[in-house]
């Protein structure tokens, strides 16, 4: 292993990835800019049907954002005042703002220690005859158990929303995450293991009739121009962002087997180091390792994490804070200690660096470096 960290090693790299496509990327957005359609039409058609094809449905529906697609998503499906909706205090705000932004109640249900994930043991006890939908979280990459999601929601009548931001190329029991639920939903965020250059989503489906509504509500509510069907809104997807969507598909799986080789090689130095506990997929689920997230244990992981800033190693932490405790949802009630395991956890992730492009070199340095600080 080596010590000293010649560079600094960032969380996250989009960087690299770039320089390895920049001249096909180069090449197809000149030519959009030359051609004059900025905004849908064939560029962002052919990506749709290129990603309905990958994810294994009938219909993809590209849109502005993650968010947007979540928002959509259940519009789409007719949620709104007076429903419920259960999803996981753990994630980014936008799984919980969109069940707001509509005027239904998110209800947060408790993780799984091992997973991160929705606990979908305890969904049930959650149901109430409010509950319309549930939204599961494909967290850092590892998709839930949806046998037994799938099992609990069509039990109750619930529709079910994947968000899969983090998640695109993830299986589970050998299906993209995505086409497993009634609609699932992508984010493009540069970050993502499918980033675009800026923003973008995208809403994935088998019904027919969901994928129709869903095209009226993203352009302002119109089936045919200027004639308007029920309130919209405004949520596409550039023309410049589908080709290079359409280009980065091509290297996906490629870029997710590499990410599994970085996380297999943090099992292999860190499974047993005493002080942290590394994450674990479930049987049945192939992950995608959006993040490589452990967890610090002792209350050591803000030290920890200095630590590694100091030695010139980035780490980041998702999430600091469990939804059901921030202050905006403060009127649902939630009590510190009531969703025990997520509390916890946020005291105690730590997301290593993680992306494609990550040396080996630079991966010891880290496990190296987490090692002597734990010690």
């Amino acid at each position: 292993m080596i010590q000293s960290v010649n560079h600094s090693i960032p969380a996250f790299d989009i960087k690299q990835q770039y320089s390895t496509i920049e001249a096909e990327v180069s090449t197809a957005v000149l030519e959009v800019l030359a051609s004059g359609r900025y905004i849908g039409g064939p560029l962002v058609a052919g990506f749709e049907q290129q990603f309905a094809t990958y994810t294994g449905v009938t219909e993809c529906i590209a849109c502005n954002s993650g968010t947007d697609a979540l928002f959509l998503a259940l519009r789409a499906f007719n949620i709104g005042t007076g429903d419920e909706v259960i999803t996981t205090p753990f994630t980014f705000i936008a799984t919980a703002e969109v069940i707001s932004a509509v005027g239904a109640k998110p209800v947060f249900v408790d993780i799984d220690a091992t997973t991160f994930n929705l606990n979908v043991e305890q969904v049930a006890a959650a149901i109430t005859p409010k509950t319309k939908a549930v939204i599961p979280v494909h967290l850092f990459g590892q998709p839930v158990d949806m046998t037994a999601l799938m099992d609990v929601a069509e039990a109750h009548n619930l529709v079910v929303i994947e968000d899969c931001a983090q998640a695109t190329g993830a299986n589970w029991a050998g299906q993209k995450v995505g086409s497993i639920g009634h609609i699932g939903c992508f984010s493009f965020y540069p970050t993502k293991n499918l980033g675009g250059c800026g923003d973008g989503g995208a809403i994935t489906t088998n019904d027919p009739e969901i994928a129709a509504k869903l095209r009226i509500l993203k352009e302002h509510g119109q089936k045919n121009r200027y004639y308007y069907e029920e309130i919209g809104v405004n949520s596409r997807l550039d023309s410049i962002q589908a080709v290079i969507l359409q280009i980065k598909l091509r290297y996906l799986d490629i870029w997710n087997n590499q990410r599994r080789q970085v996380a297999a090689r943090y099992h292999q130095f860190l499974n047993q180091v005493l002080g942290l506990i590394t994450p674990q997929e479930l049987a049945g689920g192939m992950g995608v390792w959006n993040q490589y997230t452990i967890r610090v244990l002792g209350n050591k992981r803000d030290l920890i994490r200095s630590q590694l800033q100091e030695r010139g190693i980035n780490t980041m932490v998702y999430y600091p804070h469990p939804l059901h405790l921030q202050p905006v949802y403060e009127s649902l009630g939630y009590k510190q200690g009531q969703l025990p395991v997520a509390e916890q956890a946020c005291q105690e992730v730590l997301s290593l660096p993680m992306f494609p492009e990550l040396l080996e070199e630079q991966q010891d340095q880290v496990i190296y470096n987490l090692k002597d600080c734990l010690a």
